[in-house]
């Protein structure tokens, strides 16, 4: 049985290193492409990611600037306990807003939907500024590269057939 995999790079490019995803999926699109696996810059369109996610995709890897106390440009893989109905300390799904892209409300939303995903990764990337501005800073898009990389072995792993053994 063939897998498919969606690779969403997401954030803001005008909110300095939020265009992390954003960067790693361009720089993604420009490898040699995958069977199976989709790449692409959801940007702010978190509501469109997850109509997109509804197409019968098996797993889904969102790349973002995620801050995590660490220093800036620490890259980390992410993966959320609760697929896909996440839920807030009231107990409530986390409002839609049409541009909202934390993946909480990105999976919310699909529940809603009725849709479901078998795995999701998040690859996150330490910022160092989130604040109005374009451009990533320098230690963010030091790391572009090895989240390149990274992002590769994920998806190698993710489309392994048994999931045991995948190329590293």
């Amino acid at each position: 049985m063939s897998r498919r995999l969606l690779v969403a790079g997401i954030g803001n490019i005008f909110q300095t290193d939020d265009g992390f995803g954003v960067e790693v999926a361009a720089r993604l699109a420009q490898h040699e492409p995958v069977p199976g696996v989709r790449i692409e810059d959801f940007g702010i369109k978190g509501v469109h990611l997850a109509y997109e996610l509804l197409n019968g995709y098996d797993a889904l890897i969102l790349i973002d600037a995620v801050p995590m106390n660490e220093p800036p440009g620490t890259l980390a893989v992410i993966e959320p306990d609760d697929v896909p109905g996440v839920v807030t300390a009231e107990g409530d799904a986390p409002a839609l807003d049409a541009h909202t892209m934390s993946p909480d409300v990105v999976l919310a939303t699909l529940a809603r939907l009725g849709g479901s995903l078998d795995r999701v990764l998040v690859l996150g990337c330490q910022p160092a500024d989130l604040s109005d501005g374009m451009g990533l800073t320098p230690a963010v898009a030091g790391m572009i590269d090895s989240a390149v990389d990274l992002c590769l072995e994920l998806v190698a792993d993710l489309m392994h057939t048994a999931g045991k053994g995948a190329p590293s």
